[in-house]
């Protein structure tokens, strides 16, 4: 199994970076690097997350980090949907 993210997630996560680089580029490095050690672990335990709430859907899955929902899709490869912050639900996307 194989991780791909899908241009909607590349999108937040450079927003994310770019946010955070505004005070620090050296901790923006940090958080970007963790989201992706995070998801990498995936591929040895995909169904580690819990079933997003939106959709309940057995494939839809998210896990957390900080303040931040990763939310994938578990088929022949796992897909990173969006990056993006706790409070917002995935219907409030910029």
């Amino acid at each position: 199994m194989r991780i791909i993210w899908s241009n909607d997630s590349l999108d937040d996560v450079n927003r994310i970076r770019d946010y955070i680089s505004a005070d620090s580029e050296f901790y923006a490095q940090i958080f970007i690097e963790k989201i992706i050690q995070m998801t990498e672990k995936l591929i040895d335990f995909p169904r580690q997350g819990r079933v997003v709430p939106e959709f309940q859907n057995e494939d839809i899955r998210e896990i957390i980090y900080r303040n931040y929902r990763i939310i994938y899709e578990i088929s022949e490869e796992i897909i990173i949907l969006s990056v993006l912050h706790g409070r917002k639900l995935l219907d409030d996307r910029e």
